[in-house]
């Protein structure tokens, strides 16, 4: 027995619209967990180089000046790391 040929192009048809939805979430992320994404980035920069500020001055007994500095190089680099997502963000 042969398929009918309308329901062989059904299936195919079906199969390219099912694909063409599952490519489309995956570049499409939702706003939220794009906003989620920006502010984690920003956010653990500036953990990270406070965090090693302060293990460096209880390290070298400098206290407030490693952690002061390092706070804001976790600033640029976290500001860094938002423009650069956004940009792909927007390809």
């Amino acid at each position: 027995m042969t398929k009918d040929p309308f329901k062989t192009r059904l299936e195919i048809a079906k199969k390219k619209v099912l694909n063409r939805s599952l490519d489309n979430k995956k570049h499409n992320p939702s706003p939220i967990g794009s906003a989620f994404k920006l502010s984690t980035e920003l956010v653990s920069a500036v953990a990270v180089g406070t965090i090693i500020g302060f293990i460096l001055d209880k390290t070298f007994g400098t206290k407030p000046w490693l952690i002061l500095i390092f706070f804001f190089v976790g600033v640029v680099a976290g500001i860094t790391n938002v423009i650069k997502s956004a940009k792909n963000m927007q390809k």
